[in-house]
């Protein structure tokens, strides 16, 4: 009975040997693929960027005159002023090293900037939202949530409230056409998104 436990021992680690040493061979290729592509964008040399979809905000759409006494709707707006005359381009989902691939790797800095820039807007369009939600300007919220999917945002609230808005309106439409946007996305959010809202607002 004991050769037979260690001979099941003895299987098991070499089973389990030849696992790790198959896995360590597997996260050391994809190591090296890494730094084989990370080696290869960092020599491309720099390119136009004529050719990103640059994001216009609409201020003269937005609500700036409904409670504009209220310290964060003010900041809001003054934020989104700014942003308005800056680049704004939405790169979720692309690494830097996509980014110096398909850009050059001289690019990298102000591309991280345009970035930042759109995390910064549609941050910015759904905390306003929110405020104007809690103060029954319903429409007024629907307007900056819509701007901020027509541009792909993956901030999963403001798709979240747009569906509920949605739902309550029976504009089953509405929410299907959210959906067909989430499905685009290029972001980790995106099957989360989906599965919401088909779950919750159909």
């Amino acid at each position: 009975m004991n050769l037979i436990v260690l001979a099941s021992l003895f299987i098991l680690c070499s089973f389990l040997a030849i696992a790790i040493r198959r896995q360590s061979k597997i996260e050391k290729e994809k190591e090296e693929s890494f730094w084989a592509r990370e080696r290869r964008a960092n020599s491309v040399r720099r390119k136009p960027l004529d050719n990103l979809a640059y994001i216009t905000v609409p201020m003269e759409e937005f609500p700036t005159g409904l409670l504009n006494e209220n310290p964060t709707v003010k900041e809001c707006i003054e934020t989104l002023e700014i942003l308005s005359t800056q680049p704004i381009v939405n790169l979720t989902g692309y690494s830097n090293t996509d980014l110096k691939l398909e850009y050059g790797a001289a690019n990298i800095t102000v591309l991280m900037e345009y970035d930042q820039n759109y995390t910064l807007l549609v941050r910015t369009l759904q905390k306003w939202a929110d405020i104007l939600l809690e103060e029954g300007y319903t429409d007024e919220a629907v307007t900056l949530m819509e701007f901020a999917v027509s541009t792909s945002t993956d901030v999963s609230r403001t798709y979240y409230k747009l569906g509920e808005i949605y739902a309550t309106r029976l504009e089953t439409e509405r929410v299907q056409d959210l959906i067909k946007t989430a499905e685009g996305l290029h972001s980790s959010n995106k099957k989360t998104i989906v599965r919401t809202l088909q779950e919750s607002y159909l």
